[in-house]
């Protein structure tokens, strides 16, 4: 088959001790599925069904690269999450941590206006995930690090709607194939990061997540 161009690289992650990489097909991500990081966003948990929004496969981040800080936004936030990564069947393959970066100031300008939240949440390197950990999850707590100081940690089970929940109500909209990722939405603590920070992910028994912010292509707007 002939392209007018040539076709963008397949994305993927790494698989911790395996030297096969995964290849992303979807990115779901659910919103307001912590209740104090709802609040802390000015908003109130919907208990009747989780809501999602999604990512482009092209908007990741993998492990070991800086992040350039993103053009249009003088507001950038962290959100870290657990990643759960799904392969043949639609059946859980393995987990990782990601972390949600998020436009702060687009996406609330975007609510204000009741527009979609895209250029908040959808952008290049917005999807910051690590190596995925095949098999079942074991840690019960997830943490995030800005230089060293401690911005987002709780136990996973304050989720309001837990991993087997949201794969029931995903499948009820979706076909979940291999390659699908879900982020699973972050705990309180979401806060701005700029130029120069280091971010540190971690759930136990996973591979950490280590992210340095660097200058934009155009320097962070003033």
């Amino acid at each position: 088959m002939a392209f007018v161009f040539e076709p963008p690289a397949q994305p993927s992650l790494a698989i911790e001790n395996v030297g096969e990489r995964f290849p992303v097909r979807r990115i779901f991500c659910v919103g307001r599925n912590y209740a104090a990081h709802a609040a802390e966003m000015g908003s109130e948990v919907d208990r009747e069904a989780p809501f999602y929004f999604t990512k482009s496969a092209h908007a990741l981040l993998p492990e070991g690269e800086d992040l350039p800080y993103p053009p249009g936004t003088k507001d950038l936030h962290h959100e870290v999450e657990l990643v759960v990564a799904l392969g043949e069947g639609g059946a859980i393959f393995g987990h990782a941590v990601g972390l949600d970066m998020t436009r702060r100031d687009l996406q609330d300008a975007a609510k204000a206006a009741r527009r979609p939240w895209a250029t908040g949440k959808d952008f290049e390197g917005s999807a910051i995930i690590g190596a995925i950990t095949p098999g079942p999850l074991e840690g019960d707590r997830i943490a995030l690090k800005v230089n060293g100081e401690t911005r987002q940690e709780g136990p996973l089970e304050l989720m309001v709607w837990d991993v087997p929940s949201l794969m029931d109500h995903l499948a009820t909209l979706y076909t979940l194939q291999a390659g699908d990722l879900i982020m699973t939405g972050t705990p309180a603590g979401v806060g701005p990061v700029g130029p120069g920070d280091v971010l540190e992910a971690e759930v136990p028994g996973l591979a950490p997540l280590r992210v340095t912010i660097a200058t934009g292509s155009s320097g962070r707007m003033t």
